[in-house]
């Protein structure tokens, strides 16, 4: 499917916000809500895995869209219907300029446009998405592909705010956007304040820890410098939805309320109070899927103060 195609199946967020959702009218708590989130449908990944081979592997995705076909099944029989569909990032595996990275990206908008037409897709960026270091050309890539890559939008009284990661990663090669994406996060920051926001989820591809704040920098964190400064932003946001590590991990920091990371897992259930950690339900026995899992939350009331979380299939 080309970019102009994919135009019409999604609605593809411009101008830093998503038009499948008025801003003005969903400002306002109107009652209990909940939506999907997926991680790491990564197309080609599993093959590359096998083989060893990550970096130039995965020509094979069969299994991927087998996966991302059940997933968007189960999401399509739910009753009442989710208010949106999130998909954290590293939506192919094939990185910018690779082999297969076009057939990847194709295949995956064929099986995402299935997705019930009132449920919105909100796309997020990861590093297979924009590159390890990203460039303007590989921003400007994923934008005429995808939408923008960072952007924000409300939905039942709660704000959503979508950051591309990898400006916090590596912007050696973009310092300019980073200052933008930077620029516009404290702007939006201040507005949730400004607007009396009672809560604010922030969904971004890499986490800003794996299990303590204070733990050494990794592939998988961002450095040290920067999740604290980012932790110390997020404290009056409040949940911080991640992707990357293919795993489950529960990370919280103790200023703030949770970082949810539902990145590979099979269902299972979590609640959390507005000043308290998730507590999360696991199974004996759990599998680890590179194709995209799902997150379900609702908001029982206005205050936040009653919610759960569900992980599945």
């Amino acid at each position: 499917m080309s970019a102009a195609e994919a135009g019409g199946v999604f609605h593809r967020a411009r101008g830093r916000t998503l038009d499948a959702f008025s801003s003005e009218k969903e400002r306002e708590w109107k009652g209990p809500f909940y939506f999907i989130q997926g991680a790491d449908p990564q197309f080609g990944l599993m093959k590359a895995w096998a083989t060893g081979d990550c970096d130039n592997g995965g020509d094979e995705w069969e299994q991927e869209i087998r996966l991302a076909e059940q997933a968007v099944q189960a999401i399509n029989k739910l009753n009442p219907k989710p208010k949106f569909f999130v998909l954290c990032g590293d939506l192919v595996h094939a990185m910018p300029g690779r082999p297969w990275r076009k057939e990847q990206t194709e295949d995956l908008q064929r099986v995402l446009r299935t997705v019930d037409s009132d449920i919105p897709l909100v796309l997020v960026s990861g590093n297979h998405d924009v590159g390890n270091v990203p460039t303007p050309e590989t921003i400007a890539e994923f934008q005429r592909t995808w939408g923008d890559d960072y952007f924000s939008f409300w939905v039942g009284g709660v704000l959503f705010l979508v950051l591309n990661s990898q400006f916090l990663y590596d912007a050696s090669r973009c310092p300019a956007l980073k200052q933008e994406h930077d620029h516009w996060l404290d702007q939006q920051l201040r507005t949730a304040g400004q607007r009396a926001c009672r809560h604010a989820v922030v969904f971004q591809h890499i986490p800003l820890f794996l299990q303590s704040i204070g733990e050494d920098d990794d592939y998988f964190n961002l450095t040290k410098s920067v999740r604290k400064e980012m932790a110390d932003k997020f404290v009056e946001a409040g949940t911080c939805v991640h992707a990357h590590t293919h795993k489950m991990k529960m990370p919280y920091h103790q200023r703030s309320p949770v970082p949810v990371a539902p990145c590979a897992s099979p269902a299972r259930t979590a609640h959390f109070s507005s000043w308290e950690p998730l507590r999360f339900s696991f199974p004996e026995k759990w599998r680890i899927l590179s194709s995209f899992p799902a997150l379900s939350v609702t908001w029982q009331d206005s205050s936040c103060d009653n919610c759960y979380v569900s992980f599945w299939p």
